[in-house]
């Protein structure tokens, strides 16, 4: 089977979905897929919608079924669904029965392997029961925790079964050539394409990577890593974050006081001290490594605790920044050295280290719990903490907000306004 791209209309909105369908298959795209979300905003009518639109390609309806699954695929393929998937999770009756009625409306079954142990046995299983296809799927909220690698179980379910396997799940150009080597013959991509700018360009850079199986830089829909997460926090906003965290994590009362341009990302070493007392926030240089951001409890006092001194000690010492509940000073000449500083308050005045307090403690700074080893970015919006087990995952949410919003950003740029894009109207909540 020559390798098939399949783009996944993983929208809320019909209109959103037609409009990059197209550009979609300008761009060489050969299946459209009706998106799960899509299916439950909209319903079947925009699998009708778009068969009327695009009668020669395929279309598949990721109904996600699970059961009753003969009157779901009849429903689907009545309204034009050439495919429709089935969820490998689902009883053997449920499989069978979708798979007899698909065949009564000359659609087939894809059966979805996600959250499936053994997919190996159920991909055999299911291909006994009727299907005519399997699809290998890492959810997008288990791609969001990073390090997901399916070429290895590719190449068992593709040694298993008689019938073609699809992979889905955070593929893109740049990883696309080690799943077709492992023998995928179907290749579904969602946000690697729906989320770009120049939806067309990224479908047919996907297509090239396919032809030629080879991998093709594309720096877009990567999935960060442990070690890969200043990266990825240096990519986004504060409020890129705050979205990913709904809301949660972001210190109150503290601003940036460096000019336009200046950004810290790094991880916290946390100090505690007491008001007016300098001590221990200039201690805590000696104990930083490269990259850290020192993180005052200062008990939101108005008496200065960091100055220009501190400030050239920590740079010199590669630390990356100091936040501060409480005071700064020396502010004007902080800037000129572009060391970044947040605070509550600045002031002239400085109190005296009398070597209260401590280093490496869980503190309260802006409101927010932070401990050793959390992540601290802040920008001209604001300051966030990032809880170091939840870092991955919220990187990679935060990346996946600003790639949306590209695109968003780009349907504004063609004339449509937010409102209009979002259709606001609509989908305000129903009380």
């Amino acid at each position: 089977m020559k390798p098939v791209l399949q783009v996944a209309l993983d929208l809320m909105h019909l209109k959103r979905a037609m409009e990059i369908a197209k550009e979609a298959l300008e761009g060489g795209v050969d299946w459209i897929e009706v998106g799960t979300p899509l299916l439950k905003s909209e319903g079947v009518e925009a699998v009708r919608a778009l068969k009327k639109a695009y009668p020669g390609h395929t279309l598949v309806a990721d109904m996600k079924t699970m059961d009753v699954g003969g009157f779901e695929v009849e429903i689907a393929a009545k309204a034009g669904a050439d495919i429709i998937t089935v969820m490998g999770l689902a009883d053997d009756s449920t499989i069978s029965e979708s798979a007899n009625v698909a065949k009564r409306y000359g659609a087939k079954i894809m059966i979805d392997m996600m959250n499936v142990e053994d997919k190996v046995a159920r991909s055999k299983k299911a291909a006994e029961l009727g299907a005519g296809y399997i699809c290998l799927h890492v959810g997008i909220d288990e791609q969001m925790r990073g390090g997901v690698s399916m070429a290895e179980q590719v190449r068992q379910v593709v040694q298993a079964v008689p019938i073609p396997v699809a992979v889905a799940g955070g593929i893109t150009s740049e990883t696309v050539a080690e799943v077709l080597n492992a023998g995928a013959s179907i290749v579904i991509v969602g946000g690697g394409i729906i989320k770009t700018e120049n939806v067309t360009e990224a479908a047919a850079r996907m297509k090239k990577a396919m032809t030629e199986k080879r991998n093709i830089h594309a720096g877009f829909e990567k999935k960060y890593t442990q070690d890969e997460l200043f990266e990825a926090f240096s990519k986004v906003s504060t409020p890129n974050i705050a979205d990913a965290m709904h809301k949660r994590g972001v210190m109150e009362g503290l601003s940036m006081r460096n000019p336009h341009g200046t950004k810290l990302v790094g991880k916290a070493l946390t100090v505690q001290t007491s008001k007016g007392d300098w001590a221990k926030p200039v201690e805590a240089i000696d104990h930083a490594t490269k990259g850290d951001v020192i993180v005052v409890d200062a008990g939101g006092s108005e008496i200065a605790v960091w100055g220009e001194l501190a400030s050239w000690s920590a740079r010199m010492m590669g630390v990356a920044g100091v936040v501060i509940d409480g005071s700064g000073r020396d502010i004007d000449a902080i800037i000129d050295m572009e060391f970044p500083i947040f605070c509550r308050h600045t002031s002239p005045h400085a109190g005296e280290p009398k070597g209260y307090g401590g280093i490496g403690h869980e503190i309260i700074c802006g409101g927010q719990v932070v401990r050793n080893g959390d992540w601290i970015i802040g920008d001209e919006s604001g300051i966030m903490v990032v809880p170091q087990e939840n870092a991955v995952e919220i990187a990679n949410r935060a990346v996946d907000v600003m790639e949306r919003e590209n695109r968003i950003r780009e349907e504004i740029k063609r004339g449509r306004t937010l409102s209009s894009v979002q259709e606001l109207e609509k989908w305000e909540q129903i009380r």
